[in-house]
């Protein structure tokens, strides 16, 4: 996985520091990571996730 690449696709897609549930879901496929390790990546990077497909998350 290139951390510098998966970085630079999360912060350009997201809004308002919000990335959508089925953004990230589509994000973690294309870079053929778990989610959970995606999450990882969003929580370093203090991003949070909206929208969300289980409604966890507003």
């Amino acid at each position: 996985m290139d951390r510098k690449k998966l970085e630079e696709v999360i912060k350009k897609k997201a809004k308002d520091g919000k990335l959508p549930c089925a953004v990230c879901f589509k994000i973690a496929d294309d870079f053929g990571i778990p989610k959970k390790e995606l999450t990882k990546v969003l929580n370093e990077i203090k991003i949070k996730i909206s929208q969300c497909q289980l409604g966890c998350f507003e």
